[in-house]
């Protein structure tokens, strides 16, 4: 994989036409350059910009097949990531900290009345303001695509904690339509793009273990990884990451230290 990038950002000013946006994307994925979309608020154009990527990613693998699932996922979790910007910037702009367990239940009554597309959009600028943008990366091979979505922050305890009843939440569905029966016009809510994603990917086919999620103090920053298997020979990060913990009879707290996985470079 190329150390380059070509980065994309969300503008208005940056606008292409169709033509010279799709020409841009296929040379740059023709030659296998990482991409990434940086926006603040995914517009009509960045919506556009998404399923451009994804197309010319999956056409020059010949798996246009996967294109809903796959544009579906990336726009879900850059909505989810979104909403996760919107929540810091309303409790800042309402002088809460975030890390207080009173403030948290006062500022989350406050933010659950504004998820609406119409209310997120006004929040726009405060997006820019305090430098909360949305990273949407794509890198891939004839194997996979794996879609990248980053927000420049860790998640909070009480965050990690509601993530994880929702990933369990999406093993419990087994489509779309009982998810959308129970929670019916709730779906709108802060991560419920998680449970929904995972549920995508198991009514395609793809192991609901392909999506992950990390958030780190160090690096502060939380990403949402989906994995698409783009052949039958691909072996999952996860997989690997087992194999090799079996075969070396380490603890995967000792072996998530060390552990490094290339997928170009592992030997089927």
């Amino acid at each position: 994989m190329t150390e380059f990038s070509l980065w994309i950002q969300c503008a208005v000013t940056l606008k292409k036409s169709e033509l010279e946006l799709n020409d841009i994307i296929s040379r740059a994925v023709e030659n296998q350059k990482i991409l990434t979309l940086k926006t603040y608020l995914l517009s009509d154009y960045g919506e556009h910009i998404l399923k451009v990527i994804t197309a010319s990613i999956l056409k020059k693998y010949n798996r246009l097949d996967l294109m809903d699932i796959s544009y579906a996922a990336a726009k879900e979790l850059v909505i989810n990531a979104t909403k996760a910007n919107l929540k810091r910037v309303m409790f800042r702009e309402a002088g809460l900290d975030i890390n207080r367990a009173e403030d948290y239940e006062k500022g989350m009554a406050n933010f659950k009345g504004n998820l609406r597309e119409d209310k997120i959009g006004s929040y726009k600028s405060l997006f820019k303001e305090f430098d909360l943008p949305v990273y949407a990366t794509f890198y891939y091979t004839h194997d996979v695509l794996n879609i990248k979505i980053k927000n420049a922050f860790p998640l909070l305890p009480v965050e990690e904690t509601r993530i994880r009843d929702k990933f369990k939440k999406a093993i419990s569905f087994s489509n779309l339509i009982d998810f959308f029966m129970e929670y019916g016009d709730n779906t709108e809510g802060a991560g419920m793009g998680i449970t929904m994603v995972g549920i995508l990917l198991d009514q395609s086919g793809i192991n609901k273990h392909a999506f992950s999620l990390y958030s780190s103090e160090k690096y502060q920053e939380t990403v949402a990884k989906i994995e698409i298997p783009l052949s039958n020979d691909y072996i999952s990060k996860r997989k690997m990451f087992q194999k090799e913990s079996e075969e070396l009879g380490l603890p995967k707290e000792e072996l998530r230290k060390t552990f490094s996985y290339n997928y170009k470079l592992f030997q089927k």
